[in-house]
């Protein structure tokens, strides 16, 4: 117990630019609210304003520049205080990482452009939870300290409000969870908000935060709010409770240093739902967070190799539409419907310009290879076209990889081939499959081929379409049969009449890896829930199931076979096409839902037959193991459960094995036991709380068709050893092809972008550094295990080392100038001494 706490008040006002309502309502209250603060701070010489959201002084600086001036000159007085450092606050567990670090990069430099600073305090009061990484983060972002809401005591028990937040790699922020609202206080006498946390910062010893102003739709602290302060400070103490900000809060709390416990966990977990409302937003957000890492990979070599100008404005401005849909009530799905209508046009221009971008990199990089072959050469050239195509001399294809790591993988080619080649001449396999297209009887085939494609490089594949050069016979055959696909390594039964995965046998070992029938769709009752899946821990309240399933082979080849699963669910149907190559025991999956159901979920359930099962999913630059309790939880690109395997000899240490379930658009899942199951789609009313359920003018979420793809992953050893980040990727970012001519060039037939030794590091990010005086490489470490790796960037014929704690991210800045040395920045692109 202390008697010289304080208690910091905080003139906030909570503006949701998107809501109940669209932007452009969001844009217009962001104008009057400020105009309010503005006034207060006229009128009431201690008030203190804060205010977060880069996003937002944007706005107001290209709508209202004089009072653009006004604010900088108070921030510059030290009475606006700028807080968050993010461009907007946004879902704390859907982003990626590095979606994270933009929101960084581009809030904290637009703030230091502008006004000068940098924020020190990360501010998110509204989001629905906080994955683990984010201390890491934040301490990468400059920020060192953290201020949210959400979840609050009765969803997450935490010894004190005020804590060390710690993540994996040993990063650590002081942290302080608000124990009320964001917004105004009403009560009066011993019930006002402001005595309750004075009580509180006597009880725990350390000052506390409260917080008031009209928040949501804006507005901000009021006369009346500050009139009440007033009376409230007289007679309880001018000292003890004192208008502030989270600056000074967190300034006095290092200076005092209270004993405060350290947390090492995420913080979870609030409205459960919005891990799944609306698929099509969050599909789209997973496309352009991937998009534009690869525009920004291949405009970069451009750049370097052929002098493309580096398109920097538009890159930025299709990362501000990507970073403020990830606003918490938009990336959340929580949003009116016509919110979504917008949110499609941002997504929109970010793909779009993603799309040009990444387009021109490539044709500016693929018409520079040389692509003249000696028996091209040694034609005339005055012969025809229809002379060329009658030697058929063979056409190229440029298969570019944005990962990495080298990949080999299977690719689609939009012509029906008769043979392909590699650069070195050396003949490929392939395997003729339907097109998207029917152009007659004939036209309506392409070709699969396997390309083999170095890191953040590509290859030329050349293309024949009369020639027939036979390739080598593969290693290994794969096989289908009615209901039946197989392989060397594995064996996949569908149950005929269900549609469901009846049998996943281990060859190799001969044993069964699932425990029950997986790929099982499961319809959920979600009547009593809203659309934010308030006061819920888990959604398993089974009401039906898909069945009926019609079953017929898709594709049957050398390459890769296909089952496709059509089931039924009252009007709803489910298409399922279950692919398996000759080369590898991975289970892809293509699915088309079309999705009928109203105030219904529907999950894929994949039983794992190990003992002791853990399980492990991807967070943003990071991982996680949760409890297998059947809650629901945020994911990102994989989860994971191994175990020890099952009905060993008597005498044989039991094994350690394993599936991952990968995914290319979803983000939330449950664990029970051994037994993953995915959440494919809810159908909750838009914007939701609790309503009547016989108002028949309501719209519902996620009606009609989508599609969306997973992968099984099964493996020895535990999650490390199934190379789930890389695989997760690969189905995320699949190589890009481009078609190309014969012609002179400067650049080789393949080529290798970059070489990292250490397989546990990824590189995620190849860009311009925003300064323009060098190149940005950012790396993380993927299996939690402290190691050195050594980079080799030869288009910048540059080389360097660094040693990796368990989980870290490390960005690296490569200078232009050659005689410089490579360093280490943070995610705003500063040395630590800057």
């Amino acid at each position: 117990m202390s008697e010289n706490t304080k208690v910091h008040l905080i003139g906030n006002a909570h503006l949701d630019p998107v809501w109940l309502w669209q932007w452009q309502e969001g844009y217009a209250e962001i104008k009057a609210t400020f105009r309010s603060a503005l006034d207060r701070l006229n009128e009431f010489p201690e008030f203190v304003f804060t205010c977060a959201c880069a996003a937002y002084y944007q706005w107001v600086e290209e709508n209202a520049p004089d009072m653009f001036a006004e604010i900088r000159e108070r921030i510059a007085e030290g009475r606006w205080v700028i807080t968050g450092g993010w461009w907007i606050q946004p879902d704390c567990n859907l982003p990626s990482g590095e979606s994270f670090a933009r929101h960084s990069l581009y809030g904290q430099r637009y703030f230091q452009e502008k006004f000068g600073i940098m924020a020190t305090v990360g501010y998110n009061v509204d989001s629905f939870g906080h994955h683990g990484m984010m201390p890491q983060i934040l301490k990468q972002s400059g920020m060192d300290y953290y201020l949210f809401m959400r979840p609050e005591e009765h969803e997450k028990h935490l010894e004190n409000d005020l804590f060390w937040w710690e993540s994996e790699d040993g990063s650590r922020v002081m942290t302080f969870r608000l124990s009320d609202s964001y917004a105004n206080f009403t009560k009066h006498g011993k019930d006002a908000k402001i005595l309750k946390h004075q009580r509180l910062a006597k009880e725990k010893g350390h000052d506390y935060m409260s917080f008031y102003g009209v928040g949501n739709h804006g507005g901000g602290p009021t006369v009346a709010n500050l009139q009440l302060i007033d009376e409230i400070r007289e007679e309880h103490g001018r000292e003890q409770i004192i208008l502030s900000s989270p600056n000074q809060f967190f300034t006095d709390m290092i200076t005092e240093n209270p004993a405060i416990p350290v947390v090492k966990d995420e913080m979870q977990r609030h409205a459960i739902g919005c891990y799944s409302a609306h698929s099509e937003s969050k599909a789209n957000n997973r496309r352009a967070e991937h998009r534009l890492l690869s525009a920004e990979k291949f405009s970069s070599f451009a750049n370097v190799l052929l002098g493309l100008p580096y398109p920097k404005a538009p890159l930025n401005l299709a990362w501000e539409n990507v970073m403020f849909n990830q606003f918490h009530d938009i990336m959340g799905g929580c949003s009116i419907k016509e919110a979504f209508d917008d949110v499609r046009e941002f997504h929109g221009e970010a793909l779009a310009i993603g799309a040009r971008t990444l387009n021109a990199a490539l044709q500016k990089i693929s018409w520079a290879i040389n692509t003249m072959k000696p028996e091209v050469k040694s034609l005339s050239k005055d012969k025809d076209w229809q002379t060329w195509e009658q030697d058929d001399l063979g056409a190229p294809i440029v298969v570019f990889n944005p990962l990495s790591w080298e990949v080999e993988t299977l690719v689609k080619v939009n012509k029906k081939l008769t043979s392909v080649t590699d650069e070195a001449g050396t003949p490929i396999p392939l395997q003729t499959v339907r097109a998207s297209r029917t152009n007659g009887r004939d036209d309506k085939w392409d070709s699969l081929i396997t390309a083999r494609v170095p890191a953040f490089g590509y290859r030329v594949y050349w293309t024949y379409r009369d020639k027939d050069i036979p390739a080598a016979p593969l290693a290994g055959e794969v096989l289908v049969d009615n209901n039946v696909l197989e392989n060397a390594q594995i064996r996949v039964q569908v149950d005929a009449h269900t549609g469901y995965i009846s049998s996943i046998l281990d060859k190799l070992t001969n044993t069964e890896l699932l425990n029950g029938k997986g790929a099982v769709p499961i319809v959920i009752d979600e009547h009593h829930s809203d659309t934010w899946g308030h006061h819920l821990v888990q959604y398993r309240d089974e009401i039906g199931r898909f069945g009926d399933a019609q079953i017929k082979v898709l594709e049957q080849g050398p390459l890769r076979v296909t089952l496709r699963v059509t089931s039924y669910y009252n009007n709803s149907v489910l298409r399922q096409d279950i692919s398996l190559g000759h080369h590898s025991s991975d289970i892809q999956v293509r699915v088309q839902l079309d999705w009928r159901e109203k105030h219904k979920m529907l999950k894929l359930s994949f039983p794992i037959h190990v003992e002791q099962p853990q399980s492990v999913s991807e967070i943003p630059y990071g991982f996680i193991e949760r409890p297998t309790n059947g809650n629901e939880v945020p994911g990102q690109q994989w989860v994971d459960v191994y175990g020890l395997a099952p009905n060993t000899a008597d005498g044989e240490e039991q094994q350690v094995r394993g599936i991952g379930l990968l995914n290319d658009s979803k983000y939330a899942y449950d664990v029970q036991g051994s037994e993953i199951r995915m959440t494919v789609v809810r159908s909750p009313i838009f914007a939701d709380h609790f309503s009547e359920r016989d108002d028949d003018q309501v719209e519902y979420m996620d009606q009609g068709v989508q599609e969306f793809g997973y992968t099984l992953v099964p493996h020895s050893g535990s999650w490390k050893d199934g190379r789930l980040v890389q695989k997760a990727n690969e189905l995320n970012v699949p190589p890009l092809l481009m078609w190309e001519t014969y012609h002179e060039g400067s650049l080789p037939q393949i080529s290798e972008g970059i070489v990292i030794s250490d397989a546990a590091i990824v590189a995620t990010t190849f860009k311009r550094a925003e300064d323009g005086d060098g190149w940005i490489v950012r790396c993380y470490e993927t299996l939690g295990q402290e190691t050195e790796s050594a980079f080799k960037l030869p288009a910048l014929q540059r080389e360097w080392s660094a040693a990796f704690r368990k989980c870290e991210i490390k960005t690296f800045f490569v200078p232009d100038d050659a005689g410089s040395a490579v360093k280490e920045v943070n995610f705003v692109e500063l040395a630590e001494t800057e």
